[in-house]
C-alpha cells in the first residue's frame, strides 16, 4: 500500500519524488540543434531547386555539345568532300595529261604506219619491175622509182612524259583554302551568336488564325478563326505575329527552326507598320525579311525582290541585325552559311523580330515555326 500510494503521487505531481517539468500550452519543445518541419521542407525545396538547376546546367552543356559536334561534323564533311574532290580533281588532270600523250603517240605510229605502208609498196614495186622482162616498161618506170616516197624525218621525233610538278601542290593549297572558307563561316556564326536575345511571341498582336504556345516560343496556322478584340497591334488579315520584345540599338541575333514547313516569312519590322489587310513585305513599307514558298523557293523582299537558290533546306534559320550598320543578315545555322544580308538600312525607329508560319495548305505547312531557347555562354 506504501508503495502504491508513492505511485500516484507521482502521477498526480504532487508528490515529493516528482522530477517532470511543467508543460505549458503552446511551448516550443523543439530539442536544441533540431529543425522544425517548416525549415525541413524549405530545405528540401532548395534542394529540389538544385536539382533542376543541375538538370538544366546539363541540358545546356548537351545543347553546346551538339552544337560543337554540329559544326565539327560541318567543318569535317566539307573538308572531306574537298578532299575527295581534290583527289578526282587531281586523277582527272593526270589522266587527261596521259590521254594527250597516248593522242600524240597515237598519231606519230599511224603516221609512222602510213609511211611503212608506202614504203612496202614502193619495194613490191621495185621487186616486180626487177622480175620484168619489158624493158621499155622498165625505163619508163624507173624516173618514178627514183624518186623518195613522202616520208618524214623521225630523227628528232619523241614521245615525252607529261609534267605533273604542281599538280598535287595545287590540290592541297586549294584544300586548305575550303578549309580556311570554312572556318571563317563558323567564326562569322559564332560571332553573332554572342549576341542572342530571348524573345517571346505577343499574341497581341497574332492574326485569329494563329496558335501560338502558352510559352511564346512557337506559333503556326490553325484551320479556325478566333474571335479575338482588333486591337491596334493586331494583324487582321495576312498570318503574322511580331515578339513583344523591342530594339532600337546596338545588335541583336535569334535561330528559329523551320524544319518541316513548306512555307515560311523571317526577318524584322518596324513599329509604324501597317498592320490592317493586305501587305507588301519590302523595306521601304518597313519589313527586312526572306521567305520560302513551295518547299524550296527562296526570296529576299528588297527593293526590288532577290530570287536565290540554297544547296540545302535550312532547318533553323538564324536572324543577326546590327542596328548602328543598318544590317539584317540570315543565317542557315546547321550549315554555317550566310543566306542574305540587307545592307544600308537606315533604321530611326524600334524594330521587332517578325514570324509568319503562313497557312497550313491543309496540312502540308502546319509545322509550327520554333524560336530556339538562348544559353549564354562565357
Amino acid at each position: 500500500m506504501r508503495n502504491r500510494g508513492r505511485l500516484a503521487c507521482r502521477l498526480k505531481g504532487t508528490g515529493p519524488e516528482d522530477t517532470w517539468p511543467a508543460v505549458k500550452r503552446g511551448q516550443d519543445l523543439r530539442t536544441p540543434g533540431l529543425q522544425t518541419e517548416a525549415e525541413t521542407q524549405q530545405m528540401i525545396q532548395k534542394r529540389r531547386l538544385k536539382i533542376q538547376e543541375i538538370k538544366r546546367s546539363v541540358e545546356l552543356s548537351k545543347e553546346d555539345a551538339d552544337r560543337e559536334i554540329a559544326g565539327g561534323v560541318q567543318v569535317f564533311s566539307a573538308l572531306k568532300e574537298s578532299v575527295e574532290r581534290s583527289q578526282a580533281e587531281l586523277i582527272d588532270t593526270i589522266k587527261e595529261k596521259q590521254r594527250e600523250t597516248e593522242k600524240q603517240a597515237e598519231g606519230f605510229i599511224k603516221e609512222l604506219e602510213q609511211e611503212i605502208s608506202e614504203l612496202k609498196k614502193r619495194s613490191s614495186e621495185v621487186e616486180q619491175l626487177s622480175r620484168s622482162e619489158d624493158l621499155l616498161h622498165l625505163l619508163q618506170s624507173l624516173p618514178s622509182l627514183n624518186a623518195a616516197p613522202p616520208t618524214k624525218d623521225w630523227t628528232e621525233v619523241s614521245v615525252r612524259p607529261p609534267s605533273y610538278e604542281g599538280t598535287v601542290r595545287r590540290a592541297v593549297n586549294q584544300l586548305e583554302e575550303t578549309l580556311s572558307k570554312q572556318m571563317e563561316k563558323l567564326l562569322e556564326l559564332k560571332r553573332v551568336q554572342q549576341y542572342a536575345v530571348d524573345v517571346t511571341l505577343d499574341p497581341d498582336t497574332a492574326q485569329p488564325w494563329l496558335i501560338l504556345s502558352d510559352d511564346g516560343k512557337q506559333v503556326n496556322c490553325g484551320d479556325i478563326k478566333k474571335n479575338l478584340p482588333d486591337n491596334p497591334e493586331r494583324f487582321d488579315t495576312c498570318t503574322c505575329v511580331l515578339v513583344k520584345q523591342s530594339f532600337s540599338s546596338g545588335r541583336f541575333y535569334y535561330e528559329v527552326q523551320v524544319k518541316g514547313k513548306t512555307e515560311w516569312d523571317l526577318g524584322v519590322a518596324r513599329e509604324s507598320i501597317n498592320r490592317k489587310g493586305e501587305i507588301t513585305l519590302s523595306p521601304q513599307n518597313g519589313y527586312w525579311t526572306i521567305w520560302l514558298r513551295n518547299e524550296n523557293e527562296h526570296k529576299a523582299l528588297a527593293d526590288p525582290s532577290v530570287c536565290f537558290s540554297l544547296k540545302s533546306q535550312p532547318e533553323k534559320v538564324g536572324v543577326f541585325v546590327d542596328y548602328e550598320e543598318g544590317l539584317v543578315s540570315f543565317y542557315d545555322v546547321d550549315a554555317a552559311a550566310l543566306i542574305y544580308s540587307f545592307t544600308g538600312c537606315c533604321f530611326t525607329e524600334n524594330l521587332y523580330p517578325y514570324f509568319s508560319p503562313c497557312p497550313n495548305n491543309g496540312g502540308k505547312n502546319s509545322a509550327p515555326l520554333i524560336i530556339s531557347p538562348v544559353n549564354h555562354t562565357e
